[in-house]
């Protein structure tokens, strides 16, 4: 091996399919097709930091600095590819391999095992897919939204040792199986306590313990806990905890059952090792209800010390502390969660009235305030029920709340949404940061600090917080949905179409989910499935929104780039906003599509004036790439405090 600079280093091979067979057939169309490739892929290969090492022919040899960068942008020119073969006679495909070894440079060429081996393994991707080693699959098996499957024996020529090779499968939604998601030791659920009492009507008792220990514990920083969403699936207690284990990612688990009896209550709880399959601790208090807290706090105390996780002051202070001294305000607490968790419009309104006898019970309660808050808020984006009343009381309980506890972390990202809705951007991503630090197991404020990041195109740091979010809560449709946001709004849908995908899996009945799915397969060209998408969503929608079937008609026409279909249907759409689906901002940008600027920025206008939040992704919209120098946009992205972003 030539002497010069060492470094670890990812290395892409490609090559075009059947491209010597094409020379001889047709040499000016081979090489007009070698010319398509070529101004495909290296655009690609910059916008990923790879770096083009020399071309061989129809072959690239790039180095990229990481596993996960290669692989995104092999994943992205697959995409790039099935867009640009759509209705073609003649395809062009392309293979991939990508390795993960050291390399030497020399002469600004690199040489090196990891190198030969990225050659080897790109044959292997036969039907113009993409090929990955061992090395690569094992760094970007959890940070990517597709599947991979194990080749079985691969041929290697002259490579002398075993190297195991998966097949990158862009189509097809990433497994929730153990072996894609490994078990971190430190990473908690707790699983749904059981009501063991003869009255279903103390279940609040059992799910309110389940809750509230997710946030005690969630107080200890070294410990991630899963989130509420994602465990309250398993409370039927149909698997086995390893399985459970498998599927949430997690080493350790939690569960128990509870037993009230007038004002006693008796708390059975154990934690297992669920990578060991062994039990790790038990223990059973006999409380009276006014205990309850108590029982948390040393629930947390006895997890931190099985984990060998050792509890600074600070964090124990937090672990005293109650949130209020009254039993009966904090069981009117627990009622207040148990029917706000179900969101149906009812449920809502009956924890409302819980939350308010429980603050009028301790005026010193801040949680419950919180609850008042998140009902409110509810009320506004779940049910469109007295937007600016319900956002004033919002704000209103939160302000309480964070008078009563300055240090809450679900009462400062409960503010930080509030100013991002307010336009005060610098505000909202202060009380973002303010959350995440005080609680960083808090789902919520991941999800929300990554809208606002992908708002203003800070891709990175969006991944990273979405990221954390989906490992908290992996199986909430929201941050899935917040996930396809960041992939939509970089316009890489090669790459998000798992995670739409993964969306409608986790909430098949939700029509935002559907549409959703059928943008990335507009945008991979792939119409058929597009409007299949649609068509269920719209059926989904229609008991709310009647009109919702002329979005989903609208939706496919302005995918399949049908201006005269557009037109037609635009009449029918202006006359039913707000009765249909993302209306308003959607008019705007159909007007932009065919062309009639004036109409559209008239129509950003009204979406401005009722304050939609999907208006703050204009930087990443699509339909205003001509229009980025209008004072009237740049006036727009002022008002929405996107200008200096």
């Amino acid at each position: 091996m030539p002497e010069g600079d060492r470094r670890l280093a990812a290395i892409m091979f490609t090559d075009i399919v059947g491209y010597t067979a094409m020379a001889q057939e047709d040499e000016s169309g081979a090489l007009e097709l070698l010319r398509e490739h070529r101004t495909l892929v290296r655009p690609i290969f910059s916008k990923h930091a790879g770096r083009e090492v020399k071309t061989m022919g129809d072959s690239f040899l790039v180095e990229f600095a990481s596993a996960l960068a290669a692989t995104e942008c092999a994943a992205e020119i697959e995409g790039e590819l099935r867009k640009l073969n759509a209705g073609k006679k003649k395809a062009l495909n392309v293979r991939i391999g990508i390795h993960v070894g050291d390399v030497v440079s020399e002469a600004g060429d690199v040489y090196g095992d990891a190198v030969n081996i990225a050659s080897r393994i790109e044959p292997l991707a036969e039907d113009g897919g993409t090929c990955i080693s061992q090395q690569v699959y094992d760094q970007v098996r959890n940070k990517v939204p597709f599947a991979f499957s194990r080749l079985e024996a691969p041929d290697l020529k002259n490579v002398s040792i075993p190297i195991e090779v998966y097949r990158l499968d862009l189509l097809t939604e990433r497994s929730r199986g153990p072996e894609l998601r490994p078990r971190a030791t430190r990473t908690l659920a707790v699983l749904p306590f059981a009501n063991m009492g003869p009255d279903p009507g103390d279940d609040y008792l059992a799910d309110g313990m389940t809750e509230e220990l997710i946030s005690t514990i969630s107080k200890i920083e070294e410990i991630g806990v899963i989130s509420r969403t994602s465990v309250m699936g398993y409370k039927k207690g149909q698997k086995p905890v390893r399985e459970i284990s498998r599927e949430l990612g997690v080493g350790t688990v939690l569960e128990g059952s509870v037993r009230k009896a007038g004002n006693k209550v008796r708390v059975t709880v154990q934690m297992i090792d669920a990578i060991r399959d062994r039990h790790m601790w038990a223990e059973s208090y006999d409380r009276g209800l006014e205990d309850v807290l108590e029982i948390q706090s040393d629930i947390a105390k006895l997890v931190a010390e099985a984990l060998k996780v050792k509890i600074l002051p600070h964090t124990s202070v937090k672990l005293e502390s109650r949130p209020t001294n009254s039993s009966e305000a904090y069981t009117l607490y627990l009622k207040g969660r148990y029917h706000w968790n179900k969101r149906a419009l009812e449920d809502v309104t009956t924890a409302i009235d819980y939350f308010k006898s429980a603050v009028k019970e301790d005026p010193n309660f801040a949680l419950g305030y919180v609850g008042l808050a998140d009902c409110y808020r509810v009320l506004i984006n779940n049910w469109g029920v007295d937007p600016p009343g319900n956002n004033e009381k919002a704000k209103e309980m939160v302000a309480k709340a964070l008078e009563l506890d300055p240090q809450l972390a679900e009462a400062h990202a409960s503010r930080g949404l509030e100013a991002f809705s307010d336009h005060d951007l610098r505000m909202a991503e202060t009380e973002f940061r303010k959350a995440t630090e005080l609680k960083p197991s808090y789902t919520s404020a991941h999800q929300w600090y990554a809208q606002l990041l992908i708002a203003e195109l800070r891709w990175d740091e969006a991944r990273q917080h979405i990221e954390k979010a989906v490992e908290l809560d992996p199986f909430s449709q929201i941050a899935s949905l917040v996930h396809t946001f960041l992939y939509e709004a970089k316009r890489d849908y090669a790459a998000g179409l798992g995670f739409a995908k993964r969306g409608v899996e986790l909430s098949p009945g939700n029509a935002g989910m559907h549409f959703e799915l059928a943008w990335f397969y507009g945008r991979l060209n792939m119409l058929d499935e597009a409007r299949r998408e649609v068509d269920r969503g719209a059926e989904l929608a229609k008991a709310s929104f009647p009109f919702a079937q002329v979005t989903a008609d609208a939706i496919v026409a302005y995918l399949g780039e049908d201006k005269r279909t557009v037109e037609k249907l635009l009449p029918e759409l202006e006359a039913h906003v707000g009765k249909t689906y993302n209306a308003v901002r959607f008019v705007a940008d159909l007007y932009f599509f065919l062309g009639q600027a004036e109409r559209g920025f008239e129509w950003l206008e009204r979406s401005y004036e009722q304050k939609e939040f999907d208006l703050f992704y204009l930087k990443s919209n699509e339909s205003l790439d001509g229009f980025r120098t209008d004072p009237r946009y740049l006036d727009l992205l002022r008002r929405l405090g996107l200008a200096g972003a």
